[in-house]
């Protein structure tokens, strides 16, 4: 018995229990998880985007035949689709 009582400590499911009891609390909780995600993936995508964008303009100065005749195509459209946003 004393194994089982030991291990619901140490699990620290009483924490978790008073968690979801708060109402308030579980919405703060998951409210705040949620914008950090958010812009973790921002953040994330963001240098992941940048960092294909620089290999594929090292594959283009490679002038290999085919690829770089298709990526400088699609870095140009990529390059004039910026200018026209604001």
């Amino acid at each position: 018995m004393e194994k089982v009582a030991t291990y619901l400590e140490r699990s620290r499911l009483n924490d978790y229990v008073n968690l979801v009891d708060n109402k308030f609390r579980w919405f703060w909780v998951n409210l705040t998880g949620g914008i950090f995600r958010g812009i973790g993936l921002a953040i994330g995508f963001s240098l992941l985007g940048a960092v294909v964008f620089l290999i594929l303009q090292q594959v283009v100065t490679l002038n290999l035949p085919v690829i770089s005749d298709f990526i400088a195509q699609l870095l140009y459209l990529i390059e004039q689709s910026q200018q026209i946003r604001p």
